[in-house]
């Protein structure tokens, strides 16, 4: 068996009942700086200040017609274009991911002047 190629059902075979293949747009908004906080503060503070970025976060993806795909420690992976596509979800990513950076920056600077968001 060749394992240097992916299967080729993968590209080749349409998709199965049920399934379609679309096109996505990820955004990937990760806080920079976050490990160190556990070291500072205690952790239901940690906690805490989790839920309300998992919160704001939520809200901001949405109003701009994405969704959360996942939580993966202090970062937010969230996809546009599923359920709905809109032929600008590339830009409307875009401007979720920067008023995600204007949203937490303040927030964050308040507990930790070395965490920020990615960019």
């Amino acid at each position: 068996m060749d394992r240097s190629h992916p299967p080729s059902s993968a590209k080749n075979e349409p998709p199965r009942r049920g399934e379609e293949r679309r096109t996505v747009t990820t955004l990937f908004c990760d806080l920079v700086g976050f490990t160190a906080l556990p070291e500072r503060h205690d952790p239901e503070v940690v906690n805490a200040l989790l839920r309300r970025y998992y919160a704001a976060a939520r809200r901001v993806v949405e109003s701009y017609g994405g969704t959360i795909e996942k939580y993966i420690g202090d970062a937010v992976v969230a996809v546009f274009g599923v359920p709905s596509a809109h032929e600008d979800d590339p830009e409307r990513a875009l401007r979720a991911g920067l008023r995600l950076v204007d949203v937490r920056l303040a927030r964050w600077r308040a507990l930790s002047p070395v965490t920020r968001l990615a960019k």
